[in-house]
């Protein structure tokens, strides 16, 4: 059988867990802080919260919330983390681009001594960030 350049058949692998494509793909340094921002419920696949040995097929929308949100489309599935470039082919990165620097939001300035934010003070940071995952409430229903 005829293999390519990572060493898999032509094919490749029908599927591969996510939080292996993520470190695979370089959105992640490590395996292991994959497998963790998957356990903190800010990788998700179609839509869905996304467990750390979920399997991904090609096509499979993933959004990931690192420094910013990223939308990736998998184009490739990969096991074992390639370079850059090959990296690059593997995915369609459809995220919205960064605000440009003069206009990043400010870095929250919390007084000292404040203490952990509240339930109610973390939704409303949530929902000045625009991660607010609440759906709206149609009026009309």
């Amino acid at each position: 059988m005829d293999r390519d350049e990572h060493g898999y058949h032509q094919s490749g692998p029908a599927s591969v867990r996510v939080d292996v494509w993520l470190w695979a793909v370089r959105i992640y340094k490590t395996r292991s802080a994959a497998t963790a921002a998957c356990k903190a419920g800010h990788v998700k696949i179609d839509g869905d919260r996304a467990k750390p040995a979920q399997r991904i097929h090609i096509g499979d929308e993933v959004r990931v919330r690192t420094d910013r949100d990223r939308v990736l489309v998998a184009q490739e599935l990969l096991k074992k983390r390639v370079g850059a470039p090959i990296a690059a082919k593997a995915l369609i990165d459809n995220s919205p681009p960064p605000p440009p620097r003069e206009f990043a939001a400010p870095i929250a300035y919390r007084d000292r001594g404040a203490g952990r934010p509240t339930k109610r003070e973390r939704r409303e940071i949530d929902r000045i960030r625009g991660r607010d995952e609440r759906p709206l409430l149609d009026p009309d229903e």
